[in-house]
């Protein structure tokens, strides 16, 4: 691990930031004490929602976390065809008795003010999806002593991370679940990302950057595999979604590994950017017809997502989970992260067994 990485953390474990309640404070302060780095999701939060999400982790832990930003979104979308797709979905406002949100509710996900209190009152880390900060911005945080990361899913935008003056990139290949951090959303280019172990050489060969791997990776084996092939720490979302810590709904934590759900898909059918999800009614049935269209898109089904869930009603949700989601462990967080350190020391020797 990268000295700057192992300041921040015993183990090189990292949280995946998992917006729309999973990473709280609880999770993240849990992840962060048993030396692992916690972090916070501030995307679809209010500036003042962030901040007091940090006031409650530092209140919950004296260790390191990170704070995870959405970069704000070019307004590409095509208002006609967001206006067929509220159309399509008429029919699942009247089943689950909601109306549909507003489309145009916000593009830039509150992300002036977040950057102003983050830099006013400095955490430990801070990352951006969805693009890169200006290196104004990097800049900006460096002073502040905030290490930064940015979220990369070609060779190409860990380039434009290193050009702007990030300290690490975080690695997503396509096995990841949740939303593609692409810098930019390009229709043309859906089901063509790289797999993780290819992405992380490719990067490696590219950049000078520390690397932080994110992408399916489930067991401290496959943590020693990516270790291996060059990154720095590895970053888990769907291991850590399941913790009784997690703030995910119980039925999105009971679907991972519900035989109900048999396999994971790329779809923007519930925002309109590619995300990786369990497969259920609601994709099978709008994802082929969702328009390139975020935040517009997440926000017209929000309503409906939450409807959904209120109703028990698994189908109509957006289950965000990588490909290794029938791996989860119902486990303490804290626990979960020892688990993944014995399992890695394990991995770690018999590999060196195997090369004596």
């Amino acid at each position: 691990m990268s000295s700057a990485l192992s300041d921040l953390c015993r183990y090189p474990i990292v949280q995946a930031p998992m917006a729309g309640g999973a990473s709280c404070p609880q999770l993240a302060a849990a992840v962060s004490d048993a030396g692992g780095l916690g972090f916070l999701a501030a995307g679809y939060k209010t500036a003042d929602g962030m901040y007091q999400e940090v006031k409650q982790i530092r209140g919950l832990t004296g260790q390191p976390f990170g704070v995870n930003l959405f970069m704000p979104q070019p307004n590409t979308a095509d208002p006609a065809a967001v206006g067929v797709y509220r159309q399509q979905l008429a029919g699942e406002a009247a089943w689950y008795e909601t109306p549909l949100g507003d489309p145009d509710s916000g593009r830039d996900d509150g992300y002036e003010a977040k950057l102003a209190i983050l830099l006013d009152d400095p955490v430990p880390v801070v990352s951006f999806t969805f693009g890169c900060p200006t290196r104004d911005v990097l800049d900006s945080f460096a002073k502040a002593g905030t290490f930064t990361v940015v979220t990369v899913t070609t060779p190409e935008e860990a380039q434009a991370a290193q050009w702007a003056g990030a300290d690490a990139v975080c690695v997503q290949g396509i096995e990841a679940g949740g939303h593609q951090g692409t810098h930019r959303d390009d229709p043309a280019a859906d089901g063509s990302g790289i797999g993780l172990l290819s992405l992380i050489g490719l990067v490696r060969e590219t950049v000078q950057l520390p690397v932080i791997a994110a992408g399916g990776l489930m067991r401290g084996s496959q943590i020693a595999a990516v270790l291996a092939a060059g990154a720095s720490a590895a970053q888990l979302g769907t291991a850590f979604l399941v913790c009784p810590e997690s703030g995910a709904n119980v039925l999105h934590k009971q679907a991972m590994t519900n035989p109900l759900f048999v396999r994971t898909e790329l779809t923007r059918a519930f925002s309109g950017r590619p995300a990786r999800g369990l497969v259920n009614r609601f994709m099978r049935e709008h994802g082929p017809y969702a328009p390139a269209a975020y935040p517009q898109v997440h926000h017209l089904t929000s309503s409906l997502r939450k409807a959904a869930a209120k109703a028990g009603d698994p189908q109509g949700m957006a289950l965000w989970a990588g490909q290794g989601h029938r791996m989860a462990r119902e486990l303490p967080a804290g626990q979960l992260v020892e688990v993944l350190a014995a399992e890695l020391d394990s991995a770690r020797a018999a590999l060196a067994l195997g090369g004596a």
